[in-house]
């Protein structure tokens, strides 16, 4: 069984980022480090799940509901915001159950072992939780359509795979992480009521 521990960045702590990664993707791949650098860069706290193995889908939504309810916890004047990657975004429903605004990057919305994702990602934009949905379009765990009528704000990369990466095209591939960087954090200005 994979076992974790959250590491904090500690910053401002009426802020805070909470960064959770997928399975293969850990959170020093680049669609997550450098939101979470501009971010910390701004002052946030940056909470950050770290996995020793590889997780299974019911240890993995064990341990974010708990992360974030945790977080919720410590902090509960806090502005929070939520950072995920694939894995990461089993705490979809979790997030929007405590109101906790998230970008969810590369969502499981066509994995059938996770129905909660696909059905909390759809409901989004109704939810009153500020979110943000990335995919690419080369990737098979992406469903355009179902984000597109979520009525969050949706970021799709035309080629872009599970990595958000443009095969054999690194300008693009460079571009969609800019794109991303950003979409985190114009999401944590929302967040933050500014």
């Amino acid at each position: 069984m994979a076992d974790s521990r959250v590491i904090v960045d500690d910053g401002d702590a009426g802020l805070v980022l909470t960064v959770l990664p997928g399975v293969g993707y850990t959170a020093e791949g680049p669609v997550l480090a450098r939101p979470a650098e501009a971010l910390r860069a701004a002052g946030w706290t940056v909470r950050t799940v770290v996995w020793d193995g590889r997780p299974d889908f019911d240890v993995a939504r064990r341990v974010y509901a708990e992360v974030l309810r945790d977080g919720v916890a410590a902090a509960p004047a806090a502005t929070q915001l939520v950072l995920a990657k694939s894995l990461g975004t089993l705490a979809l429903p979790v997030a929007v159950e405590l109101g906790l605004p998230g970008a969810w990057l590369t969502p499981l919305l066509t994995a059938d072992r996770a129905p909660e994702v696909r059905d909390a990602a759809a409901g989004l934009g109704t939810s009153g939780v500020p979110g943000l949905l990335v995919g690419g379009t080369a990737d098979g765990l992406w469903d355009g359509g179902l984000a597109a009528a979520s009525g969050a704000r949706v970021l799709e990369v035309d080629g872009g795979d599970h990595s958000l990466e443009v095969d054999d095209d690194p300008e693009r591939t460079a571009r969609a992480l800019d794109d991303v960087t950003a979409a985190v954090g114009d999401l944590a200005r929302v967040a933050r009521g500014l």
